[in-house]
């Protein structure tokens, strides 16, 4: 798959609107981890939850912000920016949305046990102006706020105080609540069943206020785990749609007059972090130091590892190699900041040698196995390498239902995870995963990697209104932390879906499958 000249957007095929009714049945890796629209900012459990929830703003096929539960908005002062709500709008149970529902929302999703705070930490209040319209008020001029609202899903606020739902349910606690098993949002579907790890049924809206351009009626979710048991799922039409298609399996698809692969570049980033924060390491052989806090150890495990390799043999060739946390199409992004070091594993032998480890040492890498493309076998691969240069790594993993909360927990010494940033803009990016862990900044920053210049620059950014400017300093900040090997980026992946010849969908580039846009002939 080619990666050159990568923007921004969607894939279609054949979309079209039918006026027949019909059941699509869906078989992801992984599952929604909870129906809790605030709980986990993890791209397949927004997606899904999208479906059933809406944000005041949204992005349509072509990854353009459009309006949603917000029919305008506009800035009202430097500060505050006012949302006029779409009128007549009802929640699944039949209340109508009002501008206290919003007020409700946005504090709770920027409130205790969220994982959606990091896109609201400008805010200082949220108010009721009337009936239909609230101001939003940051502590600093807030140019992208829309963009960052799109994943804020609308609660409503009665629902939520009679179910004991008044808080997020908490990934890093273990802890769970009513909106955790049920929901009630304003979107195009209900949700009609939930069975964790095993299937979500939602149904059609029938009082949904805007468009459903496709014919499906009804939604059958279920994770399917094994590559080999998804695909065989396809063939034997007990599913319509896959995602992902193992990377090993799209030419044979393709090859199949039954089944259609849509194929596209992902803006996600695939990267691995490290603990530097704890005097030492949890999980290491070396006592009483950390090496990670050592900038020549992180460039000795940047230097081990064959990213091409990586890419041309566990990713088929579908990916590029990243030098950066963002992917091209985001603002901020530079193509000429997005070039890696080369594999050179001398070179990482003598840093390490440098640094006082000769000798290698020992580290536990924690990995999803159910949430990227081949995400177990990409840690597998990094711990062979390593090898090779003395650092001896153990890999351990898991399901992203254990993973996710032992990392939010910082309950790890080595980890890889993937990010598309919220609004599309790297400032998110720098804000949550690259800023000194402070409040919602830097809540995916489980390495505690800090920097004052980043935090700086970040904190200049967030208030910056002259896109130039803006753009300029988001380019410093992404190459202080390159420089700096806060992180190690490894590749941009590539999507794939595959679905039955008669399924007709729209992929956008965020990897968000929205069940209105899709069809079944």
């Amino acid at each position: 798959m080619k990666f050159s000249g990568l923007t921004l957007g969607v894939i279609a095929l054949g979309f079209f609107s039918s006026v027949h009714a019909t059941t699509l049945r869906v078989a992801n890796q992984g599952d929604a981890l909870s129906m809790d629209p605030h709980s986990l900012a993890e791209a397949v459990q927004l997606a899904f939850t999208g479906n059933i929830y809406e944000g005041l703003v949204a992005y349509d096929q072509q990854l353009k912000l459009v309006p949603a539960l917000a029919q305008k908005w506009s800035i009202a002062k430097p500060t505050v920016w006012r949302f006029e709500l779409r009128k007549g709008v009802k929640f699944h149970d039949g209340q109508t949305l009002t501008a206290e529902d919003v007020v409700f929302s946005l504090d709770r999703a920027r409130g205790e046990g969220s994982d959606m705070s990091g896109n609201l930490s400008s805010i200082i209040a949220v108010r009721k102006v009337d009936a239909n319209t609230v101001e939003v008020e940051t502590k600093a001029p807030n140019p992208i706020l829309p963009n960052l609202l799109a994943t804020i899903y609308i609660m409503n606020r009665a629902w939520a105080e009679s179910n004991g739902a008044v808080k997020p349910v908490d990934r890093r606690k273990g802890t769970e609540n009513t909106a955790s098993f049920k929901a009630n949002g304003t979107g195009p579907y209900r949700l009609r069943e939930r069975q964790p790890g095993v299937r979500t049924v939602l149904v059609r809206n029938g009082n949904y206020w805007g468009k459903i351009e496709g014919n499906v009626t009804d939604v059958v979710f279920q994770p399917i785990g094994n590559d080999g048991t998804r695909v065989a799922a396809l063939l034997s039409n007990e599913v319509d749609l896959i995602d992902p298609v193992p990377l090993q399996n799209v030419a044979h698809l393709s090859a199949n007059k039954q089944i259609k692969v849509m194929q596209g570049p992902e803006s996600r980033v695939i990267f691995l972090g490290f603990d530097q924060k704890r005097d030492e390491l949890l999980y290491s052989n070396v006592k009483g130091k950390n090496p990670f806090k050592d900038k020549r150890v992180r460039q000795a495990v940047y230097q081990a590892i064959d990213t091409a390799t990586i890419i041309d043999k566990v990713m088929e060739k579908a990916a590029r190699p990243a030098a950066l946390m963002v992917a091209e199409g985001m603002q901020g992004y530079s193509a000429a900041l997005d070039k890696r070091l080369p594999f050179d594993p001398a070179a990482s032998r003598r840093l390490l040698a440098e640094a006082g480890y000769a000798d290698g040492f020992e580290v536990t890498l924690n990995c999803p196995n159910d949430r990227y493309v081949n995400d177990a076998r990409i840690c597998v691969a990094v711990a062979a390498n390593l090898a090779q240069v003395g650092v001896k790594v153990k890999v351990q993993a898991e399901t992203k239902a254990l993973y996710f909360p032992r990392v939010l927990k910082r309950d790890t010494s080595f980890f890889m995870v993937g990010w598309i940033p919220a609004g599309y803009d790297a400032h998110n990016a720098l804000a949550l995963l690259m800023a000194t862990p402070n409040g919602a900044n830097g809540s995916w920053n489980m390495g505690a990697y800090s920097n004052a210049r980043l935090d700086a620059l970040t904190q200049t950014i967030g208030s910056e209104t002259d896109l130039a400017k803006r753009t300029k300093l988001m380019q410093e900040a992404l190459e202080l932390h390159r420089d700096d090997f806060g992180h190690i980026p490894l590749h941009q992946q590539a999507l794939a879906w595959g679905m039955r010849a008669n399924v007709d969908a729209v992929q956008r580039s965020d990897n968000y499958m929205f069940f209105r846009w899709i069809s079944v002939r």
